[in-house]
């Protein structure tokens, strides 16, 4: 909700210093109620800004104070309002924030070379700016909750748009899906396993470093160049038989035995537990389906398909007792959008669930069944699948009857952002503000930061 009133606060989770300020001569820009803002505070997310490709509509040694001025009437009146975030809340997107900064400059080592600071003070700091984010957020939640929207409203927003302004919806579609998962031969899932005893052995022996044998070999892609590391999780982040090994794993020195999961098979390396959270690296090996397994699937799947074009039964049926994807058989098989939680996908959004897929639809007609395909699905595995073209809402000018839910989201955005400018604009009146001469000289958003 509110994604563009959202947008008038920095983007906290990205807020941590680039560079060691250790050496660098600061000064007070702006004063907001009795909180400073450093001219150190201004550069390091411009820095930011900079580094993760954001730009800004303007000048941004205006733009960046007055966002964290903004930032602070939401923090001040949190704190009157006993508004907190739990640390639970926190402690998975630092986490996830940690990782990602991983990934992005190569390893645990360069981030630290690159923030010149440890580990632990760039967690601290991520802490802080996460936990401050999820403040604002909370206190923009409680300003704007008692809005409600009416079908009228929507009607009458919607009436009053000029035509040129009425938003355009893009091509949206329903599929249904039936997948077979060839059976994995005995001799591969052994191959897979003897690898691993292998790979414990070596570990064991002290002959190379676990976190090593994961860069190399773990076809896990999001931990691997982390050397296999997950970060720290709770039991039910990870997967139940995951979780069983991870858990009771006491000594950092010695590897899991082998965890099958839905995502293939795995060892395991304790790195620390924290109360009820864990630090895990592992290895994942999937095992290979042999290819005459794979034509095996695509010719049952297309006799399949001749069947139900054939009118013996109906894929409804077919998705609901012979589809092997249990996601959608309870559902005809009609694939479901994570993005919404509806069966409408933009192509786009099909397409970052299943690109093999998005590509079948993209030329079908309604009614039409695709020919068998190969795909990797959510867990990471190569199946076999055949689609049918449920529905296909082409790209069009939204209208009150096909895009009720969309125009009311856009309401409901716009009345929130109304509120949140008349909030801070009521707020500014009654807060001791004062900015450094040499940074006045900006046009501001709110113009009432300036004391006439």
């Amino acid at each position: 909700m509110c994604t563009k009133v959202y947008a008038l606060v920095l983007m906290l989770f990205a807020a941590v210093s680039v560079y060691g300020q250790d050496n660098v001569i600061d000064e007070v820009v702006w004063v907001v109620g009795d909180e400073a803002i450093l001219k150190s505070d201004v550069e390091n997310e411009r820095l930011n800004a900079q580094y993760e490709g954001r730009k800004f509509d303007g000048d941004p040694y205006c733009i960046i104070p007055e966002q964290l001025a903004i930032q602070k009437l939401f923090l001040h009146q949190a704190a009157i309002d006993s508004i907190e975030v739990s640390e639970q809340e926190i402690i998975s997107d630092v986490e996830r924030r940690t990782n990602w900064l991983i990934d992005q400059i190569g390893s645990k080592e360069k981030v630290e070379e690159y923030y010149n600071k440890t580990s632990t003070q760039i967690r601290e700091m991520l802490r802080e700016n996460i936990r401050d984010g999820k403040t604002v957020q909370k206190m923009q939640q409680q300003i704007v909750g008692d809005i409600k929207i009416t079908p009228a409203e929507v009607r009458r927003y919607f009436k009053d748009l000029p035509q040129d302004s009425i938003p355009f919806i893009p091509t949206q579609v329903e599929v249904q899906i039936i997948t077979m998962e060839p059976k994995i031969p005995q001799e591969e899932i052994e191959r897979v396993k003897k690898t691993l005893r292998d790979y414990t052995e070596r570990v064991t022996s002290g002959e190379i470093a676990f976190s090593t044998l994961a860069r190399l070999y773990s076809e896990d892609e999001g931990s691997r160049r982390r050397g296999g590391e997950l970060g720290f999780m709770g039991r039910a982040e990870l997967v139940p038989e995951y979780a069983n090994v991870a858990f009771n794993l006491q000594d950092p020195n010695k590897v899991s035995k082998i965890v099958e999961s839905e995502f293939g098979f795995h060892i395991i390396q304790l790195i620390e537990k924290r109360g009820d959270r864990i630090n895990t690296r592992h290895i994942l090996l999937k095992p290979k389906v042999d290819e005459k397994d794979l034509e095996a699937a695509l010719l049952r799947l297309d006799s399949i398909a001749n069947d139900i074009r054939n009118e013996k039964f109906t894929f409804d049926d077919a998705a609901t007792y012979i589809s092997h994807d249990k996601d959608t058989r309870n559902n005809h098989g009609l694939m479901a959008n994570p993005q919404t939680g509806t069966a409408r996908f933009e192509m786009q959004q099909l397409a970052q669930v299943s690109q093999e897929a998005a590509k079948m639809v993209e030329g079908m007609n309604v009614g039409e069944i695709s020919k068998p395909f190969t795909m990797i699905n959510a867990k990471g595995k190569e199946i076999c699948a055949i689609v049918k073209l449920k529905t296909r809402l082409n790209g069009h000018k939204a209208t009150i009857t096909e895009d009720y839910q969309r125009l009311k989201g856009i309401v409901m955005e716009k009345r929130s952002e109304e509120k949140l400018d008349k909030w801070i604009k009521d707020k500014q009146k009654h807060t001791y503000v004062r900015i450094n001469e040499k940074w006045q000289k900006c046009d501001f958003k709110y113009p009432g930061w300036v004391k006439k």
